[in-house]
């Protein structure tokens, strides 16, 4: 599902833009059942995160967070699903993998800025990776709203970024900011130095997150102990598997 040439920009870069997977009409239907989830879930929106020791924002001031996105639609079946979005992890991580967590962030205006940072906490073990991101644009992302920064190759080094600058919460100079049309996905080795930045404008910019790690590391959110009836009813036997249920 990969061509030769984008597995090798993941490899040599730690990111890959897939394109655009979502239609507006998708785009717009994700939105919408977000917009229910949050005005029904209000202030308690996001608490599996605060259940999970393995989550490193559980309550995050500058961002709206939903959890558990598996088991709260059909319509966020594809997020974990999607056979590029699988290859992408697989050529990261291998094949032996499974979804860690399903999770939607907005960085509010005026806020979101996070450290640069790397989403395990003892980088690699061996040089063998064990987690990978791919994050869904729900709106546009650019310049100004908060888009995800990520820095190129580092993945490759072995180290986190307060190791090597003295203030990660700064601008790196070989950062690159990700812009793409809502409906995009791009897949990042979470070793890559990575972090949100500041939404400068007046509306909530919107993502999801589908996460993966290794099938020897523990989740962010136990698929076991959050998985509904409904949600084995629907999926497939390989949806199953990815969940490790």
């Amino acid at each position: 599902m990969l061509t030769k040439e984008e597995i090798e920009i993941l490899e040599s870069q730690g990111y890959l833009s897939l394109g655009k997977l979502l239609t507006d009409a998708q785009v717009k239907a994700i939105n919408d059942r977000i917009d229910a989830l949050m005005l029904n879930e209000g202030g308690s929106a996001g608490s599996e995160l605060a259940e999970s020791k393995y989550i490193r924002h559980p309550k995050e001031e500058g961002a709206d967070r939903l959890a558990d996105l598996v088991n709260k639609g059909e319509v966020f079946d594809i997020f974990y699903t999607h056979p590029r979005v699988l290859a992408g992890i697989a050529a990261v991580l291998g094949p032996s993998f499974k979804l860690s967590s399903l999770n939607y962030r907005a960085a509010k205006p005026g806020l979101g800025h996070q450290n640069l940072h790397v989403d395990w906490g003892n980088k690699m073990v061996e040089g063998v990776y064990k987690v990978c991101n791919s994050i869904w644009l729900l709106d546009d992302f650019t310049e100004n709203n908060g888009a995800t920064r990520i820095v190129p190759g580092t993945h490759k080094l072995g180290i986190a970024p307060q190791e090597k600058m003295e203030d990660p919460s700064l601008p790196h100079p070989d950062e690159i900011i990700i812009t793409a049309p809502a409906g995009s996905v791009f897949i990042f080795n979470s070793h890559a130095w990575h972090g949100g930045t500041t939404n400068r404008t007046d509306k909530p910019r919107r993502s999801i997150h589908s996460y993966f790690c290794t099938s020897d590391q523990p989740q962010q959110i136990d698929q076991k102990k959050y998985i509904t009836e409904e949600t084995k009813q629907r999926v497939g036997k390989e949806a199953l598997k990815i969940l490790d249920v």
